[in-house]
């Protein structure tokens, strides 16, 4: 029997119709269940054949647990050795390399020492930093944000330089970006699941369960470049399950957000028809994966991890990443 394991925290109900979807399939050699785990000894193997995750961004002990998991074969969605390493930063960065627009973005020094670390920690730091140079690059109005994380925490729109520190003198240890601000006039969030991707009407400046739009239509063409542009960043990132975020501004689309191995797939946030999409298309993928087996590495460096690759191989410069990293 081929087990899928759901690892989850605080949703109510993606993660029980998630199971009950697996197991209504009635397959004679496929279950799904949800993940428990309590002490793990460094020498067991997990039972589940796949396992996605949904929590361990919040608690490191299960990421911890996870990476171990693929020791034995278990295919963890999303890769932990591949979302573990991202950061905002990077993921602009990388995404301007493989040609998708992106906002101008910089990355600065933590407004207050980090933990254990003093003014002798920071010898290789120019300080004071070239902030005129800095705000010429991005512009503004622009987004203070951290480099890593998400649900629009610490997130603040500046409009000038006073807005900017006094922002900033609020961040304490938390390393953030400053990013150019793009007035859009069309904003769509992607679910890319394998190589499945619904194109959803977005606002992002609406309440949080009003952010998903009913009843708008999305031209073809740009349904069609969103798509091609969605799974070419996931490809690149190594991610099976994301969401990718495009803001449009002059017919242009600038990917916004897009690291997000866990995405939110609430019935109340998401809305009920692409609620039932989630639940469905995760669900086969999921199936998909269980039986293909297990993934038992051949060798024991890093990259033998991180080399599983999602199944949208085909997208444009899907091998980008792993040429960067050993």
């Amino acid at each position: 029997m081929r087990i899928i394991g759901v690892l989850f925290g605080m949703e109510q109900s993606f993660p029980p119709a998630l199971v009950e979807a697996i197991n209504s399939m009635n397959l004679p050699d496929v279950a799904a269940e949800f993940v428990k785990i309590g002490g793990v000894r460094m020498d067991e193997l997990l039972r589940y054949d796949v396992i996605l995750d949904r929590i361990s961004h919040d608690i490191p002990f299960y990421r911890s647990v996870l990476k171990v998991a693929t020791l034995g074969g278990t295919r963890v969605v999303n890769n932990p050795f591949w979302w573990s390493a991202d950061d905002k930063f990077f993921g602009y960065a990388l995404a301007a390399r493989i040609g998708i627009p992106v906002p101008r973005t910089v990355i600065f020094p933590t407004k207050q020492h980090p933990p254990r670390t003093t003014s002798e920690s920071m010898r290789n730091l120019i300080y004071p930093l070239n902030w005129e140079e800095l705000f010429a690059y991005v512009g503004f109005p622009a987004y203070l944000k951290p480099h890593l994380g998400g649900g629009w925490r610490q997130v603040y729109k500046v409009h000038d330089p006073h807005e900017f520190f006094a922002a900033y003198d609020q961040t304490g240890d938390t390393v953030m970006v400053l990013q150019e601000a793009i007035e859009y006039e069309e904003y769509y969030r992607c679910f890319v699941i394998g190589e499945q991707v619904r194109v959803i009407p977005y606002e992002p400046r609406n309440p949080y369960h009003l952010r998903y739009l009913t009843g708008v239509e999305v031209p073809p063409e740009r349904e069609r470049q969103l798509r091609q542009l969605a799974l070419q960043l996931c490809t690149a990132l190594g991610y099976e399950i994301n969401t990718v975020e495009f803001a449009v501004r002059d017919g242009t689309p600038y990917a916004i957000d897009f690291l997000n191995p866990a995405p939110d797939a609430e019935r109340y946030s998401v809305q009920e028809e692409n609620f039932r999409w989630i639940v469905q298309t995760t669900a086969e993928y999921l199936v998909q994966l269980a039986l293909q087996g297990r993934q038992v590495p051949q060798q024991y460096h890093w990259s033998a991890f991180i080399g599983k690759a999602a199944p949208q191989q085909t997208a444009p410069a899907a091998s980008a990443r792993r040429r960067k990293r050993p």
